[in-house]
């Protein structure tokens, strides 16, 4: 029976099935474990929640809590101000990045692409660890930034050190170095199979450089911008490590908040509660954007 649904199907189910085989085993079985945790009461038992019996089938108070707890609000305002801020200067980094990249020679753009790569060879936590390094009070890097800092403010407000560390300032700092890749590379893809003859075509007609670009090139890219800043944006939201080494520990991130709820305050049904809140608020944006992308390429394949 097997032999035959191979020679009926061939191979193409079977490699095609695999990813949902994964997608279920790794995130839609954990997923579901966590949701339904988020509904558990706390208890003083191993494991610290509870179903039923002297403790109610369904709790909702963690979901409560996310909107009346000013700690989970001001984490949650915090990881989205910071991603955002994150995710703006990826942009603005990598689309001259990525742009520059696709007008260079061929010989060049595979070297190049290396550099932008080349630091997912090293440990994340070695890069990490060497942004403190940079940012210490006597660090080169912070005596640079501090000369610069008194050369261009009044004397009043001049200092020994700028205070980097454990601010969001370093978390953003860090974040922008981490996931530039992720936003380089989805750009790159995009505008490398952009037809440059358009852009020919509109200076030939007259326009200007900059013309050509707001209005052939970038509209072009939304699609590699929208990806370049989903791929940022969701996991620096999330981000436990770098909020947690170089970060305000009395405004932490929403990652850090879930972390110490499982782990120091051990209210499981909190900490899940949490984790689906910022699932939902990160994957449903994604999902309505792919829904309305899925039909209006419908649309046009139609016409």
């Amino acid at each position: 029976m097997l032999a035959r649904w191979f020679h009926r199907r061939g191979w193409s189910d079977l490699v095609i099935g695999l990813p949902y085989v994964w997608l279920l085993i790794f995130f839609l079985i954990p997923f579901l474990i966590v949701a339904a945790m988020s509904f558990a009461t706390r208890t003083p038992t191993a494991p610290p929640f509870g179903f039923g019996g002297e403790n109610p089938a369904i709790n909702l108070t963690g979901y409560s809590r996310l909107f009346t707890d000013a700690l989970y609000l001001r984490a949650f305002v915090t990881s989205l101000a910071n991603a955002a801020v994150a995710m703006v200067l990826c942009l603005a980094l990598g689309y001259p990045m990525a742009l520059g990249l696709t007008r260079v020679e061929r010989g060049w753009r595979n070297i190049l692409l290396m550099l932008v790569i080349l630091p997912f060879w090293t440990s994340f936590l070695l890069r990490v660890y060497a942004w403190m390094g940079l940012m210490g009070s006597n660090s080169w890097f912070n005596h640079l930034l501090t000369q610069a800092w008194n050369w261009l403010v009044p004397q009043a407000w001049a200092l020994r050190s700028l205070p980097l560390m454990h601010s969001n300032f370093a978390v953003v700092l860090v974040m922008v170095y981490t996931y530039l890749p992720f936003m380089i590379l989805p750009l790159y893809a995009n505008l490398e199979r952009l037809d440059e003859t358009l852009d020919e075509a509109a200076m030939d007609l007259g326009s200007r450089p900059f013309a050509v670009f707001r209005d052939i090139t970038l509209p072009q890219s939304l699609p590699g911008i929208i990806a370049g800043g989903m791929l940022v944006f969701i996991p620096a939201a999330g981000e436990l490590v770098i909020p947690t080494l170089v970060g305000d520990a009395s405004s932490p991130m929403i990652g850090r908040v879930i972390s110490d709820e499982f782990a120091s305050a051990r209210d499981w049904p909190m900490a899940s509660s949490v984790a689906v809140a910022l699932l939902i608020l990160m994957v449903g944006p994604m999902m309505i954007y792919s829904h309305f992308e899925a039909r209006a390429q419908s649309r046009e394949s139609g016409t």
